[in-house]
């Protein structure tokens, strides 16, 4: 099957949807299925929930097993989410989270988990759904569910500073940044780093938190990138060491 990491670009949903559509057009079966569920994701990406939709609605006339079916209800509860209608994109995730785990797909399940998790606002059940999905991903065998820990526990982390549970936030947001780095992943690791610094201010550690956020700036910097959110901390920390 189609890796389709390779073929995603966040920052371009146009472009990734005409990459999944002539990958698709190349393909059948359960290959071309799941194809059309990323058009579906790219779609709602540009603000084109009703096409995303009707790319579904396709699909779903389809005779599909459970695991493409479950690709199905992720992205209808992405669009619903999209479109701020909470309640009916929960339960597309539910079922999408069942029907993973019925096909035996750890990480789509995973997926639907932390989708349920971004629901929710009440901090306390947002740390519990993170946490669930972070021990589901730990006890699975499949690379690509374990490959979510470092993205569910940036999730968590940001739970447990909505829930006011400062220290162990900390110690989430820390975890992280050695799995981005042992990876490679060299942006994903400096915002790892930056969510580690602006826990440090929000728990007054001021010192450590401006060191950290200077050091990024500089790295930043020699990569010719820009960051708001970088700039916006150094802002208020070097406003408060004064």
């Amino acid at each position: 099957m189609t890796d389709v990491r390779e073929l995603w670009d966040f920052d371009d949903p146009i472009g990734s949807e005409q990459r999944f559509r002539a990958a698709a057009d190349a393909s059948e079966g359960v290959d071309r299925a799941v194809l059309m569920t990323q058009v579906a994701r790219a779609l709602g990406l540009q603000e084109r929930p009703d096409e995303g939709h009707a790319v579904l609605d396709e699909l779903s006339a389809d005779d599909l097993g459970p695991a493409e079916r479950a690709h199905v209800e992720i992205e209808r509860g992405r669009l619903f989410r999209s479109a701020g209608s909470v309640e009916e994109s929960g339960s597309h995730f539910r079922d999408a989270a069942r029907l993973a785990r019925e096909a035996g797909d750890d990480a789509l399940e995973v997926d639907a988990m932390h989708m349920s998790a971004l629901l929710e606002t009440e901090p306390a059940d947002a740390v519990l759904l993170n946490r669930e999905a972070l021990v589901r991903a730990r006890g699975s065998s499949d690379p690509a569910a374990r490959r979510w820990e470092p993205s569910l526990l940036n999730n968590l982390g940001c739970a447990l500073v909505d829930a006011g549970r400062l220290d162990e936030a900390l110690e989430v947001f820390e975890s992280a940044v050695p799995q981005r780095e042992e990876r490679g992943e060299r942006r994903e690791t400096q915002i790892a780093r930056w969510m580690v610094a602006w826990t440090l201010r929000l728990m007054d550690r001021t010192d450590e938190a401006l060191a950290m956020q200077r050091a990024l700036k500089k790295e930043l910097t020699a990569d010719g990138v820009e960051d708001e959110y970088v700039d916006e901390e150094l802002a208020l920390l070097e406003k408060a060491a004064t």
